[in-house]
């Protein structure tokens, strides 16, 4: 992992390219012309967009600068108000990194250790649960937990309730595979538990310890953890425009009488949350994103060894492509990518760290039919040159 070329942009690459053959310092510190504004990423979105397939924010970021910054689409159809910068969009999936990061916080400050069992924080679950399956898998997506089918038809009223329920929940866990062996499962526990975790050791919720631990020292201004309410009247926040089953593409969170109808999120509603499960989610902007990656390498939300600890590769995927704890990181034309994704009706989001070069990309978008795998292959072939096959994401 090197972290180097993600410093100040007054601190020079160094040994960034060291290793990586047919490259340089100097051929990893230019700005590939595909990033520049009219280049072919600019161009790609931009006709997605004009196709009606794309809504939302784009940005590239070299060093903490600003290479290209697109909006596309309106935040809020209803009252007329577009997407910009500023707008703060759902992550989903794309903000479980956070529990991770929260846990390696109070494991540096030696308050918990990654090997510590579920048991030794946490009451009411299974006994093989409790005993056997311990931070480290939960992180590394290898605890073999199963959960019960959510109730996604819920319409939840409060943050109380919420945390309630997915509390009750989560101690519902089954171990139906074995602690320590990587399998492709999204095992939603392994996101909660964490996140419940956090709350004993530090006294506070999920939620206020994100916002003060990691939201706050990072300089994210306009991240947050929304309820719905703050959804339906804060004109920063994009609202989720999801495809019904007659074709029509309707505002989520002012319709919760309706779900998606495609497979892989049947039935879901984003809006019917109130606030994103314990572990989950968040509103982020494309701007705090950035200063989010920045403050991974400078230290400023973990100590440099632990931030190798939350990116360092774990557990293999495929060729090229790893688990990390809550992040993808794989190796694209010579280079580490680290990267996550989330998806929900009406939202898709991704966000990538190149540390050898200094690059972070980041997509938001709040329409169903935007090809994100697509969007991140377009951006990784921009920056890295690697052939635009998709990212993993994660």
């Amino acid at each position: 992992m090197k972290w180097g070329a993600m410093a100040a942009a007054a601190v020079p690459l160094t040994s960034a390219g060291a290793g990586h053959a047919g490259t340089t310092p100097a051929t990893f510190d230019r700005i590939p012309p595909e990033t520049l504004p009219g280049g072919a990423y600019d161009r790609y979105v931009a006709k997605l967009a004009a196709e009606g397939r794309f809504s939302g924010v784009v940005l590239l970021s070299h060093r903490g600068r600003t290479v290209l910054s697109r909006a596309y689409g309106l935040a809020d159809r209803d009252r007329g108000v577009r997407n910009h910068e500023g707008t703060a969009f759902s992550l989903s999936s794309a903000g479980k990194p956070f529990h991770a990061v929260a846990i390696l916080q109070l494991a540096q400050q030696g308050r918990l250790w990654l090997t510590d069992p579920v048991g030794k924080y946490l009451s009411g679950f299974a006994a093989d649960v409790a005993e056997q399956v311990n931070l480290h898998h939960l992180l590394s997506g290898t605890s073999g937990l199963d959960l019960p089918e959510e109730d996604v038809q819920r319409v939840f009223q409060s943050r109380d309730e919420v945390h309630e329920y997915h509390q009750q929940r989560v101690r519902r866990a089954r171990l139906v595979g074995v602690p320590g062996v990587p399998t492709a499962a999204h095992a939603e526990a392994e996101v909660t538990i964490p996140a419940l975790v956090v709350e004993a050791v530090s006294g506070m919720t999920y939620w206020d310890y994100v916002r003060r631990n990691i939201f706050e020292r990072c300089g994210m201004t306009g991240s947050a953890f929304c309820t719905r309410p703050q959804w339906l009247t804060d004109r920063h926040i994009a609202h989720p425009y999801m495809e019904v089953a007659d074709g029509s593409v309707v505002d989520a969170v002012r319709n919760l009488d309706k779900g998606s109808p495609y497979p892989y999120v049947l039935g879901k509603n984003p809006g019917r949350a109130f606030i994103d499960a314990p572990g989950d989610g968040g509103f982020v902007t494309a701007p705090d994103l950035v200063r989010f990656a920045r403050a991974l390498a400078d230290g400023t939300v973990l100590d440099r060894p632990w931030a190798d600890v939350l990116l360092g590769a774990k557990t293999p995927h495929g060729p090229g492509s790893f688990g990390a704890y809550g992040v993808v990181v794989e190796i694209a034309n010579g280079q580490w990518v680290y990267q996550r994704s989330g998806g929900n009706p009406g939202v898709g989001a991704n966000w990538s760290i190149y540390p050898d070069t200094g690059w972070v990309g980041v997509i938001l978008g709040n329409r169903d039919g935007m090809p994100l795998q697509d969007l991140i292959g377009q951006e990784m072939q921009a920056i890295t040159g690697a052939p635009a096959g998709g990212g993993a994401g994660g």
